[in-house]
């Protein structure tokens, strides 16, 4: 996907703590949420996204750590879809 749908996609839902399932070329879906904070603007610029995974989501909401978040290419990515 290019920067340009992912970033429509997160303008048109709910982005901040709302689970979304992305989908991949070459790997398993990821359920999280994406981070927009911190260095978004320069990961975005890049088509990198920061994504907490589902099973670090409880310590993200009591920490706000972005530490347990992971970066994914957007160009791997295949689909976007809000739980």
């Amino acid at each position: 996907m290019t920067t340009e749908q992912i970033e429509k996609f997160l303008e048109k839902n709910a982005i901040d703590e709302t689970p979304v399932k992305v989908s991949f070329k070459t790997r398993k879906p990821v359920v999280g949420i994406f981070i927009t904070r911190g260095d978004y603007s320069d990961l975005k610029a890049k088509n990198f996204w920061r994504i907490v995974g589902e099973a670090n989501l409880e310590n993200y909401s009591k920490s706000k750590d972005i530490n347990l978040a992971r970066i994914f290419s957007g160009s791997e990515m295949t689909k976007l879809s809000v739980l």
